[in-house]
C-alpha cells in the first residue's frame, strides 16, 4: 500500500469497513469528536440479512470479543446516542474498550494492527467518515499507510498522550475531566 490518498467515502469503505472491521490485533483511535457511527452489520449476521445497520461500537465490541485491544482517545465528551449505544453492550465488551479524554487532542488518527495507519481530517461520525448520504457528509481527505516510521511514530505520539506523558504543563487541567496522568 505504501501511502494512499483517501476522500470522502473512501474513509468508510478503507478504513471502517476493510481495515477496522478485520483488525486482528489492535484498534488504536484519535478523534476531537465522537458520535454514533452507524455501520453495516457483520456479513452472516441476522442484522446483514435484514438489511439492518449497527453502531460502530458494536462493531469494535465484536472486535473486541475476537482478543482485539481497542483504545479510543477523544477530545470532547461522546454525544449521548454514542453513550447509549455502549450501555447496551454486555458490561465485560463494555469495559473492555478502552476510552480516555485530552480536551487538547485535535489530530485524527487510526492505527490498525500496528500495520495500517490513517491520518487525516475525519472526526469518528458519521459525516466525518463517509457513512452518510452523498448530499450529508462532510468534504473529507486523508492518507492511509502501512509506513513502518510512520506507524511508530504516530503510535508513540497517541501512546505519549494516552497515558499522561503530555500533561505536564498542561493548561487545560482545569477543564480536563481527568488527567490522563493521574495527577490534579
Amino acid at each position: 500500500m505504501a501511502l494512499r490518498l483517501v476522500h470522502d467515502r473512501e474513509h468508510y469503505d478503507l478504513v471502517v469497513d476493510q481495515l477496522v472491521r478485520r483488525a486482528e490485533v489492535s484498534v488504536w483511535i484519535a478523534t476531537a469528536n465522537l458520535k454514533e457511527l452507524r455501520v453495516e452489520a457483520t456479513v452472516g449476521s441476522r442484522a446483514r440479512a435484514r438489511g439492518q445497520y449497527v453502531a460502530l461500537i458494536d462493531m469494535l465490541a465484536e472486535r473486541v470479543g475476537a482478543g482485539v485491544e481497542v483504545r479510543i482517545l477523544h477530545a470532547g465528551r461522546p454525544t449521548r446516542r454514542f453513550e447509549a449505544a455502549r450501555r447496551k453492550l454486555p458490561a465485560h465488551l463494555a469495559d473492555a474498550i478502552e476510552m480516555r479524554q485530552c480536551p487538547r487532542l485535535h489530530f485524527k488518527m487510526i492505527a490498525v494492527d500496528g500495520c495500517h495507519l490513517y491520518l487525516g481530517s475525519a472526526n469518528l461520525t458519521g459525516a466525518g467518515l463517509g457513512a452518510k448520504g452523498e448530499g450529508r457528509r462532510n468534504f473529507e481527505t486523508g492518507i492511509v499507510t502501512d509506513d513502518e516510521a510512520m506507524l511508530d511514530e504516530m503510535q508513540a505520539r497517541f501512546d505519549k498522550i494516552w497515558t499522561g506523558g503530555a500533561c505536564t504543563g498542561c493548561r487545560l487541567r482545569g477543564i480536563c475531566p481527568g488527567p490522563l496522568d493521574g495527577h490534579t
